[in-house]
């Protein structure tokens, strides 16, 4: 691992710390109580989008432009034109979306987390398997970040290693240096632990399933996380 100091004159537990968005930084049903109304007009859309997806996400077989392909194959489900569903997809999803950013209330003690890490030195990235930048602004949190990924530029989806190593690449750093913060354990967790990242995983709830137990540390809270970064 880096040997490098914090400005503090310690040395870094994690040179580089990288987070996932939608569920890590905020959580999803704050989101989801907002956009019932649009869920409902666009319940279609949404729904083919979320089938292709899966299959993609399952699929290691795929190559070329992710856009393409993924309207190409919602267009099949809904019997339109991929030039049509593309269109849809960036007007209702894509865009569709980052309006409802502006109200919704981060996790307790998250600018807190980053902005301690900031003051050590500690490279940040994030990547999201939906376009993270307009969300990002509309929280308040677009100026913190090294790196900015999202997964579908790469080509592929979480947990697929092509986004995670995109993301070591554009931070300056190589996966055994970073740790990944998530909230799913099939997509983050494993997706990062794949590549040789460090993982921590943000449960509010207890679960049932013992999947947090491949994560490297469990947190409800980010003082937790600032904790075990930083001490």
């Amino acid at each position: 691992m880096d040997e490098r100091t914090s400005p503090g004159g310690g040395k870094l537990r994690f040179p580089a710390v990288a987070f996932d968005l939608d569920g890590t930084l905020y959580p999803n049903f704050r989101l989801f109580v907002r956009l019932v109304p649009f869920l409902s007009k666009n319940q279609r859309l949404l729904r083919a989008m979320g089938v292709v997806r899966k299959r993609l996400r399952e699929s290691s077989a795929y190559g070329g432009d992710f856009y393409e392909l993924q309207a190409r194959l919602m267009g099949e489900i809904l019997g339109e034109p991929p030039e049509r569903v593309k269109e849809k997809t960036e007007r209702l999803i894509y865009r569709g979306w980052e309006p409802y950013f502006k109200k919704i209330k981060l996790f307790s003690h998250v600018k807190e987390t980053l902005d301690a890490f900031r003051r050590e030195g500690i490279r940040m990235g994030l990547l999201s398997d939906f376009p993270p930048k307009a969300k990002l602004e509309n929280l308040k949190l677009a100026g913190y970040w090294d790196a900015v990924i999202c997964s579908e530029e790469s080509g592929r989806l979480k947990p697929d290693p092509a986004p995670f190593l995109e993301l070591a690449r554009s931070m300056g750093k190589i996966p055994e240096e970073i740790l990944y913060v998530g909230n799913s354990v099939s997509y983050d967790v494993n997706g990062a632990r794949r590549v040789g990242m460090k993982t921590a995983l943000i449960r509010r709830r207890s679960s049932a399933s013992g999947g947090e137990t491949l994560a490297d540390f469990v947190f409800k809270d980010y003082r937790q996380l600032q904790n075990y970064v930083l001490n």
